[in-house]
């Protein structure tokens, strides 16, 4: 069997190449560039009316991830921290998130943990 010009494998195209084919850009106008900056983390569910109290937030700032309530920052180990400039920034955000998510649970408000609160607000959802 012989090979033709038309068997040869095409050179591989980028991203950019395969999304200008689809239509889904115009050649030469810039793309829309979509960052996620800001993850939140909490038990609740975020139509439950406690969820804003007990969440925590991971955002992207220009020291790096942070692990925050909304008035203090946590390190690794998570300890809180008062005033922005001692927040602990984490390299990438799957380490901030690691803490959120093992913080989240007890996250305590008026001395009561956001599990706690869970269960006062869905205690219908395990009965039967």
């Amino acid at each position: 069997m012989t090979s033709t010009p038309t068997d040869q494998p095409r050179p591989a195209m980028t991203m950019r190449q395969i999304r200008e084919q689809l239509g889904h850009v115009q050649p030469g106008e810039p793309e829309v560039i979509v960052e996620i900056t800001r993850y939140t983390v909490s038990v609740l569910p975020a139509d439950d009316i406690n969820h804003r109290y007990f969440a925590l937030t991971v955002e992207l700032t220009p020291r790096g991830w942070v692990v925050t309530d909304g008035h203090s920052g946590y390190d690794a180990d998570g300890t809180a921290h008062h005033g922005e400039t001692r927040w602990h920034p984490f390299a990438d955000y799957d380490d901030a998130l690691a803490v959120a998510r093992r913080l989240a649970p007890g996250l305590t408000v008026n001395g009561h943990t956001a599990v706690e609160a869970y269960h006062r607000t869905h205690s219908a959802a395990g009965s039967v």
